[in-house]
């Protein structure tokens, strides 16, 4: 009998919730061999990073995993043999209830959100005893071996590099989302939260001699972009031109056509956690916009992530990219710390391999999570 596993997750902010669990459900079935069910409360939100699914289906089948509609009213289901929280979201009182009268409990872990800072090292793996007898195990993905490391599916480097390395095939799956980047011209993609600092940005990149081809897929900064271009409208397809800067709406693509996008340009920005992750696994230059937290609480795990990324770097290259990343989440003039980059491009292109050839030679988060549960038993 295939070990069961139940994952839970609240659609918090439209798609970094789902999107991360989805890709660990979809990873334990498949280099694994879990039998998996994953409980969602939002499918409409869900349907778009699997377009396959029905949202009006309370249980279906995608791709190996069993999805379940997680409603306000529970509906009752036996509870697996490991039993994940997704960051922090609250279990059904009675599927917990349930899990307590188990013979053999569960392995109650709660998958919290990444973060670099120096904590989370002494807390991953810790147990949490509660009232009523079980045990709760922090797990945190992160980027040291005392943590939980990074989603990275086995096939996905291999599959970065062959979209590289085959002739034509960059170019065809452009093509595919009528990307046509004139020959010389610097790709970019933005996928962002709103922000004041897009306008400053994009007036350098427009007056800079290198042309740049910048692709947005539909999203939450399209407002700010049409507030630079002048226009509410913004249908995908849409293709605007000042200096020399092409900009270009995508649509909202699936999450192995948004692999592919990342892979395919020189440099993204991009938001969240699970966009963040991929674009790590694109071994490009990268700009991170950070979840806005209350009282800025978020700077502390932007810095403590820079701590940790610059590593390597010269002191100029890795100033330049500190006060870059600096600028776009805490509203300081983006253009200026866009050309104070320029100079050390090839040094942090180089050094963004070189992150990625690091991790990448860690566990991955599902296998470290695979283990953990081998472990305990």
């Amino acid at each position: 009998m295939k070990p069961t596993w139940d994952i839970f997750c609240t659609v918090v902010d439209n798609y970094g919730d789902i999107g991360v669990t989805w890709r660990l459900a979809r990873q334990l079935v498949a280099e694994h061999g879990m039998a998996v069910r994953l409980w969602v409360d939002d499918l409409q939100a869900f349907l778009r990073l699997c377009p396959q699914l029905d949202p009006g289906a309370a249980q279906q089948w995608q791709q190996g995993v069993e999805i379940r509609h997680w409603p306000a009213t529970w509906p009752g289901a036996e509870p697996a043999q490991v039993v994940i929280g997704a960051f922090a979201c609250q279990l059904p009182d009675g599927y917990v209830q349930a899990m307590a009268q188990q013979p053999t409990p569960p392995l109650w872990l709660n998958l919290d959100y990444l973060s670099a800072e120096d904590w989370v090292q002494g807390c991953h793996g810790l147990p949490s005893p509660q009232a009523n007898g079980l045990r709760k195990y922090f797990f945190f993905p992160g980027f040291t071996e005392q943590t939980g490391g990074l989603l990275r599916e086995a096939s996905l480097l291999p599959r970065c590099q062959a979209l590289r390395q085959t002739p034509g095939e960059r170019e065809r799956f452009l093509g595919g989302l009528g990307v046509q980047p004139q020959q010389g011209a610097r790709l970019i993609s933005l996928f962002a939260y709103e922000n004041p600092q897009l306008g400053n940005w994009l007036d350098v990149l427009a007056a800079d001699a290198q042309p740049t081809h910048l692709l947005v897929p539909q999203g939450r900064i399209l407002g700010d972009l049409g507030a630079w271009l002048g226009t509410a409208q913004l249908p995908v397809g849409a293709l605007h031109r000042r200096g020399g800067l092409t900009v270009q709406v995508l649509p909202f693509v699936s999450q192995d056509d948004y692999d592919r996008l990342l892979w395919s340009c020189d440099f993204n920005a991009v938001r969240g956690e699970d966009s963040f992750v991929r674009a790590q696994w694109a071994g490009v230059p990268m700009l991170w916009h950070i979840y806005i937290q209350q009282e800025n609480a978020h700077w502390d795990k932007l810095e403590a992530f820079l701590v940790l990324y610059r590593e390597g770097l010269s002191p100029a290259a890795g100033q330049a990219l500190v006060e870059l990343w600096r600028a776009w989440n805490m509203d300081r003039p983006m253009g200026q710390a866009w050309a104070a980059l320029q100079p050390h491009w090839d040094e942090v292109r180089e050094h963004a391999r070189q992150w990625q050839a690091a991790q990448a030679a860690r566990p991955d988060l599902a296998t470290r999570l695979v283990q953990f549960y081998r472990n305990s038993l």
